[in-house]
């Protein structure tokens, strides 16, 4: 076994655990470690990603909602629009990039690092919401009585299933605000549900590759075990860690792993 493959299963325990630590954001990680230390392509990287993505977060929504910590017709709202989005595109807009999107010069923006850059994007938004994380202690919303902006809810589900299915990540740094924001939910129970979206909408966006690309089985459920093994080891270790310090260091490191994508994939 090469140093890479060692450093990629390590990764997968580091995005279990993250995940059980503060609830969400060890997606981010899965794409760099398929690419930079297994050396699978792309769009490979983004497909094997929605797969451990999905089935590791079906394991927090689990332990989630036997606290009470899941709002099904919330998720429901958001999520069916969204696992429509990233079936569609997995199945479709992917395979319809081309190999080289656009150039600057000399400069030839191929699909692989367009996908790359991308991520890192969404890197940078996950990073700063991480990092700007003032609103996290609301536990309650302060209007009850107010309607849920169900039409807002399904759009945002949209959208977010369209990046998910470009770049493999689950998206809850997306997620949670709208659930706070738009479905008035408590923040404890916005990441339960959250986690239950990103696990229903990864695996749809999955199956929208099986029919497109070839599928290593044995390496892929080999990685996603070590990555459950990381969740339940976190979600542990939760009872005796502070998440929100925790989330704000994991914040500043998906920025610098954002700045570090743009560099290696521009530079």
């Amino acid at each position: 076994m090469e140093l890479g493959d060692i450093l990629g299963y390590f990764g997968a325990l580091i995005v279990g655990l993250v995940l059980g630590l503060i609830g969400g954001g060890g997606s981010i990680l899965t794409v760099p470690i398929f690419v930079y230390f297994i050396g699978l392509n792309p769009i490979i990287a983004t497909a094997y990603s929605l797969f451990v993505v999905g089935v590791t977060s079906i394991i927090g929504a689990f332990q989630n909602f036997k606290k009470g910590l899941v709002d099904i017709k919330i998720a429901t709202i958001f999520a069916i629009p969204a696992f429509v989005a990233v079936y569609l595109t997995r199945r479709y807009l992917v395979q319809m990039i081309p190999d080289v999107v656009f150039s600057i010069g000399d400069f030839e923006v191929t699909n692989n690092i367009f996908i790359m850059v991308l991520f890192a994007i969404i890197m940078f938004m996950a990073s700063f919401s991480m990092i700007r994380n003032k609103r996290d202690a609301r536990e309650e919303p302060k209007n009850k009585t107010q309607e849920f902006n169900y039409p807002l809810i399904a759009i945002e589900g949209f959208v977010v299933g369209i990046l998910t299915g470009i770049v493999g990540a689950g998206g809850g740094f997306l997620i949670i605000p709208a659930l706070v924001l738009l479905a008035k939910l408590p923040m404890k129970k916005a990441v339960g549900t959250s986690l239950l979206i990103i696990a229903v909408k990864s695996l749809i966006g999955f199956l929208g590759d099986v029919s497109n690309l070839e599928i290593d089985w044995p390496f892929l459920f080999i990685f996603t075990s070590i990555s459950i093994i990381g969740i339940i080891l976190g979600v542990y270790l939760s009872k005796f860690i502070s998440g929100k310090k925790l989330k704000i260091g994991f914040g500043y490191f998906t920025l610098i792993m954002a700045i570090y994508i743009i560099y290696k994939e521009l530079f």
